[in-house]
């Protein structure tokens, strides 16, 4: 059994380490402004705090009349020019700084997210639905991970503020320090609610991804052509508005909750906020006690606000912190102790021992069941077999894709699990079935086969030439120059069989792979045309055995595989039948019957 089967929806990791691990993000792409912002929001909270103070030696200046305290009046009109005007221009500079900083950590953030999940040794995440709706609930919340330090530099500023306020009213009297006791319900009820609404969206992911799904298929061409023709505009619209109701309902439900217990909290402490007015102004001597109490006590209603929409998006904010350690425990767990290179050459071949595989995460049988066969070095291998049988999974194996549910595969005698993945995929070249229409320029587009090539002309066209895809590059207005995609200013649109080639091209730009992987990379090209380029391939992997190269062809028309050094039938998740069609042929079993229908259809 894989030991990558199981973690993949492990617990989210503790807010302490989560909360550290984005605190050392910061500091790692953001050293500089993340100080300065900090120092902006501590130093920026100070002067609208002391408003209260400079307001009660206001009245204090004022206690005996026809006799005013000018310096202490002097001091508090200093006091609150200082708080209007420096605090104007402390959150000026401050709102400035922390935009800047939000906006490059928040690229970075953005690059390192896609970058880990780019590098995940497999694919897994990308098809488990359980693992899709936590990692739809990452990829929103990792535009905004940059505010968990905007709201820790908010937080630290409404302490200090909190702090001075507390302490301007115990210099009326020491009792009114409990009303900063009474300001912590709010702030309690509040700091749950964000974890509720992360833990609620994450519940309803599902119902959210589906919304946005078929609102892509309302928008994208491909789709949209078919829903036109189809009538189902309307009915597609409808399933997305329920969808997105579906996902909706439960997230009302839970702030309804979150409003009344918010409301009740505040409640207890706007009890107790009259009852130190009423207490303040019955044993006032003068005014300035309860002008402090007032002043101070409006100031601490407000920053309790404030604190309370701090915590209840802070609990947001933490939990895409936790999904985002998640997602790079995760990567480092399978990444594991996979630190062998692959050889530089192969001698025996790859094989296959006692592999099984099915899909984690789901409850479904084995697609591949106890395989066992080899792949002699410098031979082409073509594997075929109805639909389901387990042909691009097998592929995917082998490109370390997947890890085998049971079983292992050697390449020579090495265990593929513990071969670098990144190292083994740079001596791997081909295409696959479900390609992908890179919309750039020609050169670009074919050159992302090995991107250190990218921009290598002559690499390109080698790739071209190998995939027969030289019409297609030469009836493009500027070439290889040409930007591929309608969507795109002076882009140039391809038919699905001329995408196809150029996605053939870009999976040969490696001229010296050990293994060469070809996922039916001709379906949308006819007969002949296939016919034609897999006897190119084949040559070229027979020019290139002396280097060990196992080349794998995967493909639905027999008549075209028949010029394989090994054929593999695969029916019904297990390996049926193994030789060459000659052998296959004379055996008449599976593979004969199978090539004699096709080759009937041909008639």
């Amino acid at each position: 059994m894989s030991n990558t089967t199981h973690d993949v929806l492990a617990q989210l990791p503790s807010q302490r380490r989560a909360i550290l691990h984005i605190l050392r993000l910061g500091f790692r792409f953001e050293p500089a402004l993340l100080w300065i912002s900090l120092g902006t929001t501590v130093v920026g909270a100070l002067p609208d705090a002391l408003v209260a103070l400079w307001l009660g030696l206001i009245a204090k200046g004022l206690r005996t009349p026809g006799r005013p305290d000018r310096t202490m009046l002097l001091i508090a009109g200093g006091g609150i020019a200082f708080s209007c005007v420096g605090g104007w221009v402390l959150r000026s500079g401050a709102d400035r700084l922390h935009q800047r900083f939000r906006q490059r950590l928040g690229v970075a953030l953005e690059t390192h997210v896609a970058r880990l999940q780019a590098t995940t040794v497999g694919i897994e995440q990308h098809e488990r639905p359980d693992v899709l709706d936590r990692l739809a609930m990452l990829r929103d919340q990792v535009f905004t991970l940059d505010h968990i330090f905007l709201s820790l530099f908010g937080s630290l500023g409404i302490v200090m503020r909190l702090i001075v306020v507390i302490g301007v009213l115990a210099s009326v009297h020491p009792a009114l320090i409990l009303l900063g006791i009474a300001a912590l319900p709010p702030v309690a009820v509040a700091s749950g609610v964000g974890r509720r609404v992360s833990a609620v969206w994450e519940g309803e992911a599902a119902n959210r991804r589906l919304a946005r799904h078929l609102f892509v298929l309302h928008t994208e061409a491909p789709s949209a052509k078919e829903l036109r023709v189809a009538g189902a505009i309307d009915a597609v619209a409808a399933a997305r508005a329920k969808a997105w109701d579906d996902f909706e309902r439960p997230v009302r439900r839970m702030r309804i909750r979150s409003g009344l217990a918010q409301t009740a909290a505040w409640s207890v402490f706007a009890a107790a906020f009259v009852a130190a007015v009423v207490l303040s102004v019955r044993g006032a001597t003068d005014a300035s006690g309860a002008l402090i109490v007032v002043a101070a006590g409006a100031r601490l209603t407000a920053y309790i606000g404030l604190a309370a929409t701090e915590v209840n998006t802070w609990g947001f904010f933490v939990q895409g912190s936790q999904r985002l350690l998640w997602l790079e425990e995760l990567v480092e767990r399978r990444r594991g102790n996979a630190n062998q290179v692959p050889p530089e050459k192969l001698h025996d071949g790859i094989t296959l021992e006692n592999v099984s595989f099915a899909y984690p995460g789901v409850d479904q049988p084995l697609v591949l069941e106890h395989v066992d066969v080899r792949l002699p070095a410098g031979c082409v291998v073509a594997i075929v077999g109805e639909n389901g049988a387990g042909k691009s999974t097998l592929v995917k194996l082998l490109a370390k894709l997947y890890e085998p549910t049971e079983g292992r595969i050697l390449i020579d005698d090495t265990d593929l699990a513990t071969i670098n993945a990144p190292a083994w995929r740079e001596r791997m070249a081909g295409a696959f079935q479900d390609f992908v229409r890179f919309e750039l320029p020609a050169q670009g587009s074919i050159g992302l086969g090995d991107l250190p090539r990218v921009d290598d002309a002559v690499a390109v066209t080698g790739a071209v030439t190998r995939a027969g895809a030289v019409d297609v590059i030469d009836r493009l207005p500027e070439g290889l120059s040409t930007q591929l995609g309608p969507s795109w200013p002076g882009g140039v649109d391809l038919s699905g069989g001329q995408w196809q080639k150029v996605a053939l091209a870009r999976g040969l730009v490696r001229e010296d792979p050990l293994l060469v992987v070809l996922d039916e990379p001709t379906s949308a090209l006819d007969a002949e045309t296939e016919h034609a380029l897999f006897e190119r391939f084949a040559e070229q992997a027979r020019i290139a055995s002396q280097a060990g190269r196992v080349t794998v062809l995967v493909s639905h028309r027999f008549s075209t595989v028949r010029m394989a050094d090994l054929i593999i039938v695969l029916s019904g998740t297990k390996v049926v039948e193994v030789g060459s069609h000659q052998e296959l042929i004379a055996r008449g079993a599976t593979y004969a019957e199978l090539y004699a229908i096709q080759a009937a259809a041909y008639h």
